[in-house]
């Protein structure tokens, strides 16, 4: 009986509760914007998707959030660049300088298309989305350094990045090099297409600070046992 009662007077131990903060049930599906799924005929269904398609048929589905579209020109990552260069909450003119930048960047491209030989026209790339996109991509880092205490001192530590970190700081290097002081007499759309246009065949400054945290990190490996301290 000892035992027994000693076997049910466990130490009592804090857990975690999942709290519902949302004013849906657990059981109301998420909602799904993508037009191209409710296109699918019913007989080029498969049976996860004839099954999935059945559940949202008897099922009720979430209210879809304001920033969820259907849209083909939904562009997650160039709103995020637009909310980011936004200041004071001006969020038109932040979307106007981007779309003279996209505006420029078009031109640039398809004039250099008209200028090159009929055999190099083929690798030249003139849809400002795709070289947007392209120059994120070519700068965004790989390993970056977190400060960490270990016996009273700071030490700068390698960690891999998440990818919205990623996304982060390279939008973060990008407006902030097109806002330096150094580039004031040149509009802020000028800039900015000059350093995605650079940032596309890897040049630039951006690409130089990747490289310097590449560098940064590689000289401070002695200390990447403290990231699981």
């Amino acid at each position: 009986m000892a035992a027994t009662i000693t076997g049910l007077l466990k130490p009592w131990t804090p857990r975690v509760f999942s709290v519902r903060w949302s004013r849906y049930n657990p059981y109301y599906l998420e909602p799904d914007p993508r037009k191209d799924v409710y296109e699918i005929p019913e007989n080029e269904l498969t049976a996860e998707q004839k099954e999935e398609r059945e559940r949202k048929a008897v099922s009720p589905i979430k209210a879809a959030t304001s920033g969820v579209t259907s849209s083909l020109f939904q562009e997650p990552d160039l709103n995020k660049f637009i909310n980011m260069m936004m200041k004071d909450g001006d969020k038109v003119t932040a979307r106007g300088i981007m779309n003279q930048t996209l505006e420029t960047i078009k031109r640039k491209q398809v004039e250099k298309y008209h200028k090159a030989p009929d055999g190099n026209k083929a690798e030249i790339e003139c849809n400002p989305y795709a070289i947007f996109h392209k120059a994120l991509e070519n700068c965004k880092p790989v390993i970056g350094l977190a400060s960490i205490q270990k016996g009273g001192k700071y030490y700068q530590v390698p960690i891999p990045l998440t990818e919205n970190r990623k996304r982060f700081l390279v939008m973060k290097w990008m407006i902030g090099e097109c806002r330096d002081n150094k580039h004031r007499r040149t509009l802020m759309y000028e800039k900015l297409s000059q350093e995605l246009l650079a940032a596309y065949v890897k040049e630039g400054n951006v690409i130089k600070k990747k490289h310097e945290m590449h560098k940064m990190a590689e000289a401070n490996r002695a200390y990447a046992h403290y990231r699981w301290w």
